[in-house]
C-alpha cells in the first residue's frame, strides 16, 4: 500500500471520528468510536479468513460450519451472520437501523465472549448508555459513524498491519490534541517514543515493559524498532518481542489492548495500579505473587509527570524493596517511578537491562544548589554514586498534548560498559524541532542525529557532552543539560520551563522555611 493510501487512510479514519459532531467533539467520543473501527478491522479480517478456506472446501456455507467447529481457523471467531452470505460480516452492523445503540452493544458483547481475548476490551462500552436520561450518542449520531466507517475496507489484502496501526495511531494522536490534561495518560509523542525505542535498541526475544503503559505507543515502537533493525540485516524471520505493560485506568487498558491488536501484535497488558500493586512478580503469571518483581531486559515509561497521588505510605508499605534510594517527595512521584523502574530491570552480568524514562525537567535538577536537604536531589545522588544513569535527553518544548514544558528522557542502565562506567551522557535537543500546530515535532532527520549520538556516545558542540560522575558532583547532582551545554540563544534566553520550575522550587522551599520556623516559634511558646 502507498503513502498516499495510507494518507487517505488516516483522513478517512478522522473524517469517521468526526462524523459523529465534528472535529471539535470528536475526542469526547473515543471510547464509541476506536471499538468501532477496530470491530471494522476484526470482520474484514474474518471475511478474508473465511475467504481462504472457501477455497479449499468450495462454499463459503461449508467454510462457515468448518469455522464453527474449530475456531482456531481465524484469529479471531466473529459470531454475525448476514442473512445473505455473499455479503460481509459488517454489513450485519451497517444495516442496523433501529435500537442502534441497544443491537450494537449487544454484537459487541458476542463478539468478546467469543473470545476470550477481547473480553473486557470491546464489551464494556454500552451504546446505548444514557445520563439523565439522555443519550450519550443518539442513534442517528451513531449510524453517521457506521456508515462512515464502512466506507473502506480494512481486511488483509486492503491494509497492512502496520499502516492500519499507524492510522490508528493517527487516530489516539488526533484525540490526544482535543483531551487537555488528560492526554498526557495515554499518548506520548510518536517521535519521542521512536527516539526512546531505537536508543534502547532492543534484540529479537527480549522481554519489554511499560509500568504505565497508556495506549500501548510505547511497548509497540520498540517493536518497530526491533523490525527497522533486523530490515537492515535482511532477516524475515526473527523472534519478537515480549511485551509486557500495565495500566490503571480501564478505558485507557483497553484502548491499549486494541491498540496492539490493530497493530498485529501481541503482549500482556495488566489493569491495575502499578506503583501500589505492580502485577509482574517473579515468573511469567502476572497473577503470580513472588518475593520479588520480575525483571525485564528494557523498560519504557512516561508516567504522569509530578504525580501527587502516592503519599509516604506507599513508598514506606512496600515490600518488594523497590525505593533503596530513599522516598520522594508528596508533591511529586517522578523519583518513585524511576526506582520502580530500575527494580524491575534485570542485572545480568552480560549486559544489564536498560530503560527510557520520560520526566519533566525538573526531575533532573530540583533541589541542587540549595542548603537545605531535597529528598529528589539525595535520591539523584544515590542513582550517580551507584552509576545506574546512562544518560539525559533534554525535549524541545510544546511537544506533548498535556503541557507546554519541554520535558526530560532519563536513561538508566543497570549493568554499563566499561567505556561507559562513571560517565552519564548529557543531549540538549532543545532546539531540534519544527514548529507545527498545535504542537511542535521532531523531525526525522533530527530524531536520527539524537539517536546517532547516543549509540555512538559523540561530543557535539552546542548538542552532546560526556561528564565524568566528578563534574555531576561539583554541579550538587543537576543532571540537566542545560546546565552543561549552551546554545547562542540559551546565553541570552533560558526555557520559559525550566525558569517556572525554578520558581515553583522557590515556592516550596519558601513553605518549608515557613513550616520550619512555625515549629521553632510553638517550640518558644509563641
Amino acid at each position: 500500500m502507498s503513502n498516499n493510501n495510507s494518507k487517505s487512510l488516516e483522513s478517512w479514519i478522522w473524517d469517521a471520528a468526526c462524523a459523529i459532531r465534528g472535529a471539535q467533539d470528536a475526542p469526547k467520543y473515543k471510547d464509541f468510536i476506536l471499538p468501532l473501527i477496530f470491530v471494522k478491522r476484526l470482520c474484514d479480517v474474518f471475511d478474508d479468513e473465511v475467504n481462504r478456506v472457501v477455497e479449499n472446501v468450495g462454499s463459503k456455507e461449508k467454510a462457515l460450519k468448518l469455522i464453527n467447529k474449530d475456531r482456531k481457523l481465524t484469529r479471531f471467531y466473529i459470531p454475525l451472520r448476514p442473512e445473505n452470505l455473499d455479503e460481509s460480516t459488517w454489513s450485519v452492523i451497517r444495516k442496523l437501523s433501529s435500537k442502534i445503540g441497544e443491537q450494537l452493544t449487544d454484537f459487541m458483547r458476542s463478539i468478546a465472549r467469543e473470545n476470550s481475548r477481547l473480553q473486557g476490551i470491546i464489551d464494556r462500552v454500552d451504546f446505548n448508555a444514557t445520563t439523565h436520561g439522555q443519550r450519550d450518542i443518539e442513534d442517528d449520531r451513531l449510524s453517521n459513524l457506521i456508515e462512515e466507517i464502512s466506507k473502506k475496507r480494512l481486511g488483509l489484502k486492503d491494509v497492512e498491519p502496520d499502516i492500519i496501526g499507524r492510522s490508528y495511531e493517527y487516530l489516539i494522536r488526533k484525540f490526544a490534541e482535543g483531551g487537555g490534561q488528560s492526554a498526557g495518560e495515554f499518548y506520548t509523542p510518536m517521535e519521542v517514543g521512536l527516539i526512546m525505542a531505537r536508543i534502547l535498541d532492543p534484540e529479537p526475544g527480549m522481554e519489554m515493559y511499560d509500568p504505565c503503559t497508556g495506549s500501548a505507543g510505547l511497548l509497540i515502537k520498540l517493536q518497530i524498532a526491533l523490525q527497522e533493525k533486523m530490515n537492515l540485516r535482511s532477516k524475515a524471520k526473527y523472534a519478537p518481542l515480549k511485551l509486557y505493560g500495565q495500566e490503571y485506568l480501564p478505558n485507557t487498558w483497553a484502548m491499549a489492548n486494541m491498540n496492539m491488536v490493530i497493530h498485529d501484535m501481541e503482549g500482556i497488558i495488566e489493569i491495575g495500579d502499578t506503583m501500589n500493586n505492580p502485577k509482574f512478580r517473579e515468573g511469567n503469571n502476572p497473577d503470580q505473587t513472588g518475593t520479588g518483581l520480575k525483571k525485564f531486559d528494557r523498560v519504557a515509561a512516561n508516567p504522569m509527570w509530578n504525580q501527587s497521588l502516592f503519599n509516604q505510605k506507599t513508598y514506606e508499605n512496600d515490600e518488594l524493596e523497590r525505593f533503596p534510594a530513599g522516598y520522594p517527595p508528596n508533591g511529586t512521584a517522578d523519583w518513585g517511578w524511576v526506582q520502580h523502574i530500575l527494580a524491575s530491570l534485570n542485572d545480568s552480568a552480560g549486559g544489564g537491562g536498560r530503560a527510557a524514562i520520560v520526566l519533566d525537567t525538573g526531575a533532573v535538577s530540583r533541589g541542587s544548589g540549595n542548603q537545605s536537604t531535597n529528598k529528589e536531589k539525595e535520591i539523584r545522588k544515590w542513582f550517580v554514586e551507584n552509576d545506574f544513569i546512562e544518560g539525559v535527553l533534554y525535549l524541545p518544548e510544546n511537544l506533548f498534548y498535556n503541557t507546554s514544558a519541554p520535558g526530560i528522557v532519563l536513561f538508566l542502565n543497570r549493568n554499563k560498559s566499561t567505556g561507559k562506567k562513571d560517565k552519564i551522557l548529557l543531549i540538549n535537543a532543545s532546539k531540534d524541532f519544527i514548529k507545527g500546530q498545535p504542537k511542535n515535532y521532531i523531525p526525522e532527520e533530527n530524531q536520527h542525529k539524537i539517536v546517532d549520538a547516543f549509540l555512538n556516545w559523540k561530543e557535539i558542540d552546542k548538542f552532546s557532552k560526556i561528564i565524568a560522575k566528578e563534574e555531576s558532583v561539583k554541579n550538587d547532582y543537576n543532571l540537566s543539560p542545560t546546565r552543561y551545554i549552551h546554545t547562542a540563544d540559551e546565553e541570552v534566553y533560558r526555557p520559559i520551563g525550566e525558569i517556572l520550575e525554578e520558581l515553583k522550587e522557590l515556592e516550596q522551599e519558601s513553605k518549608d522555611i515557613d513550616g520550619e520556623l512555625k515549629t521553632i516559634f510553638q517550640k518558644l511558646g509563641y
